[in-house]
C-alpha cells in the first residue's frame, strides 16, 4: 500500500515499475463505478485471464474501499500480487476496511527530497514553491503559481469536497487558509475556531481530515510519557512550503532572507524534510518539539531507537553564533546525554558550547537521515 497526498507521482511510480500489471484507475469515474457496483468482477477478471498477470495495480483504492475484501481473497488464494494507491485514509477508516494487516508493507510517498533532486535542488526554490513533482514541468515562475493554485483548489475539490468529508465547504475554506498562516505554531483550537466562526469540535474534525488526506501533519510536545503528550497541544504542519504559500495567497511575496517569513519557510522545509527521509529510511525515528513555560523551545526533537534524544534549533542564517544555541544549552543542562544540533544556512560547521553547528543537510546525514 503506497500512501500519498495527490499529485506526490505515486501512479508515474508504480506505472515506471510496474509495466506489465493490470491497471485499475478508480480516478476514472467509468471504472471507479463498475467496481462500486460490483467489486467480486475483479476476481472473475483475474481468472479470466491466462496467465494471470503478477501484479495488479489498484489506483486511489480509497474511491471502492470494497476492493480491499477481494484483494484479500485473492492474496490468501496466492495467485497475484498488489500494488495499491490511496491519497486518503479517511475513507478506509471511516468505513471499517479491510487494511490487511499483516498481509500489506505498507510505505509512504511524499514531493521530492533535496537528496533526490540532488544537482538541480535550489533552497531558495524549494522555500517559495515547494517540491512536489508536477512542478519540475514548469518553465516560469508564473507557470510554478499557477500550478500551485490549481494544486490547493484541485485539493478542496476532489480531496475534501467531491469525498464528502465535510458537508459545508465555506468554514474549511477559511479554516484551510487559518491553518496555514499559524503553519509550524503551537495549535490554539480555540483560537483557530473563533477565527473561522465553528465550534472547537469542527476545527478538531478538519485537522484530523488534513492528516487523513496526507496534506499535513501533527508534531507532539516532548515528554517521555506518552500520556503527558498528549495533553499538550501539537504543532501543526502543511506537507509541503509551496502549498502553505498558496494557501496563505503569498506566493508573489518575496522571500528575502533575514526575514521573519524566510525563518518560518525554513524551518518549515527543514522540519518536512526531515519527516520524509526517515520515513523513506524506515529508521523508527520519532519526532516531537520542546517549550518551556518561559518560551525556550527546541525547534525539534529527534528520538532514535537506542540513543539519547537530539534537539534542534532551526535557523535560517548564514552565520550562527552563541545567540542561537541558548535555548538548547539550557534544556542540555537537564536532559544528561542528550544532543544538541543548530541546523542553518551557515557553511562553516563549529561546535558551541555543548551544541554542534552543522550546515543543515549535514546536520541531516549526521543524525542519520
Amino acid at each position: 500500500m503506497l500512501f500519498g497526498a495527490r499529485g506526490t507521482g505515486k501512479s508515474t511510480y508504480l506505472r515506471q515499475n510496474f509495466k506489465t500489471a493490470l491497471w485499475l484507475d478508480l480516478l476514472n469515474p467509468e471504472q471507479e463505478d463498475r467496481y462500486a457496483r460490483r467489486p467480486s468482477e475483479l476476481a472473475d477478471q483475474l481468472r479470466a485471464l491466462a496467465p494471470a498477470p503478477d501484479w495488479v495495480v489498484i489506483d486511489e483504492v480509497q474511491k471502492v474501499p470494497r476492493l480491499l475484501d477481494v484483494v484479500h481473497a485473492e492474496i490468501e488464494r496466492g495467485a497475484v500480487k498488489f500494488a495499491l494507491t490511496s491519497s486518503s485514509a479517511r475513507k478506509l477508516k471511516r468505513h471499517n476496511t479491510n487494511l490487511l494487516a499483516g498481509r500489506a508493507s505498507v510505505y509512504h510517498l511524499f514531493p521530492f527530497t533535496s537528496l533526490e533532486l540532488d544537482k538541480t535542488f535550489d533552497l531558495d526554490t524549494a522555500l517559495r514553491f515547494g517540491t512536489l513533482p508536477g512542478l519540475q514541468d514548469c518553465p516560469s515562475d508564473e507557470d510554478r503559481n499557477a500550478f500551485l493554485r490549481a494544486y490547493a483548489l484541485t485539493y478542496l475539490k476532489e480531496e475534501v469536497w467531491a469525498e464528502h468529508l465535510v458537508r459545508v465547504l465555506d468554514p474549511f475554506r477559511k479554516f484551510l487558509e487559518v491553518a496555514a498562516q499559524t503553519n509550524g505554531e503551537v495549535v490554539n483550537y480555540s483560537n483557530i475556531a473563533r477565527d473561522v466562526g465553528t465550534e472547537i469540535k469542527t476545527v478538531q474534525s478538519y485537522f484530523q481530515i488534513m492528516e487523513d488526506t496526507l496534506v499535513g501533519f501533527l508534531v507532539e510536545p516532548f515528554h517521555r510519557s506518552v500520556r503527558k503528550r498528549q495533553t499538550q497541544a501539537p504543532k501543526f504542519y502543511l506537507f509541503d512550503p509551496g502549498v502553505r504559500r498558496a494557501l496563505t495567497r503569498t506566493l508573489t511575496v518575496e522571500l528575502r532572507p533575514g526575514t521573519y517569513d524566510y525563518g518560518r519557510a525554513f524551518e518549515h522545509f527543514v522540519v518536512v524534510e526531515a519527516l520524509r527521509r526517515s520515513a523513506y529510511c524506515q529508521n523508527d525515528y520519532a519526532f516531537s518539539y520542546l517549550r518551556t513555560k518561559d518560551g525556550a523551545e527546541a525547534d525539534l526533537v529527534v528520538e532514535r531507537p537506542g540513543k539519547e534524544p537530539s534537539l534542534l534549533e532551526i535557523k535560517s542564517g548564514d552565520r550562527v553564533d552563541d545567540r542561537a544555541t541558548r535555548s538548547l544549552e539550557h534544556f542540555l543542562r537537564d536532559m544528561p546525554g542528550a544532543e544538541g544540533f543548530c541546523l542553518s544556512r551557515d557553511p562553516v560547521p563549529k561546535r558551541i558550547g555543548n551544541v554542534l553547528a552543522l550546515p543543515w543537510n549535514d546536520g541531516l546525514r549526521e543524525l542519520g537521515l
